[in-house]
């Protein structure tokens, strides 16, 4: 298998972290977005020049979420869905609610981390809120299917790991970067550190300056489109 990706983007580190809690080989193809997702070898696998995009044999797979799917119906050990369907729907809430709500809210905080400018206070604000309704759902859904019992279980709807930490742990414990804590909310914050010691989140980690790095080809890329 081939796992084309950007280290720092966060819908490519949940597949790359899927694939090391499987215990799958494969090869990292780092795709800049600094003009190669628009090499025609590119745009014959994803017309749509995202990333990531999963190559396994002759099938390709685009889109995040379905290439984790994939990965589960093809590779079902260990499981990374549970079948109990309160749980299953557990972590669909909380992989979706990821992308839908808590994804676009941070795109103008991390506008300034990037160097693209700085968003109007009003849009900070609302964006904070955002976060913060995500973050108070997420706290109430943590060992949420045993209200009735005193056992505690460290991820959503299981005891061991599930996509809905691929998806979500992938987001929540970066963002400190963008000004947002969550020390108010103890079931997250510790279920962010129990990620954090994962060989998984370690070996997927990026740095500051890998953020710069990405940050500077990408601006550097989106000011040449614009001129020509």
């Amino acid at each position: 298998m081939k796992l084309y990706h950007t280290p720092i983007s966060t819908n490519s580190r949940r597949v790359w972290v899927a694939l090391l809690e499987k215990n799958l080989d494969f090869e990292l193809v780092e795709i800049h977005l600094d003009g190669d997702h628009l090499e025609p070898e590119f745009v014959a696998m994803n017309p749509f020049h995202r990333i990531p995009v999963l190559v396994d044999g002759e099938f390709t797979v685009v889109e995040s979420l379905a290439i984790l799917d994939y990965l589960e119906a093809k590779y079902p050990e260990p499981a990374m869905l549970p079948k109990n369907a309160k749980d299953l729907a557990i972590v669909k809430m909380v992989e979706l609610v990821t992308i839908n709500e808590l994804g676009p809210a941070l795109y103008p905080l991390s506008s300034e981390v990037m160097g693209w400018g700085s968003p109007q206070a009003q849009i900070i604000a609302n964006a904070k809120e955002k976060v913060d309704s995500v973050l108070t759902f997420f706290e109430g859904l943590l060992d949420d299917s045993l209200r009735d019992s005193s056992a505690s279980r460290p991820f959503f709807g299981s005891n061991t790991l599930t996509y809905a930490e691929c998806v979500a742990g992938t987001v929540v414990p970066l963002l400190s970067w963008v000004g947002v804590s969550v020390d108010g909310y103890p079931k997250i914050q510790a279920w962010c550190d129990r990620l954090l010691t994962r060989p998984s989140w370690q070996q997927t980690q990026f740095t500051q300056a890998d953020l710069a790095a990405f940050a500077s080809r990408r601006q550097k890329f989106l000011e040449q489109s614009q001129a020509s």
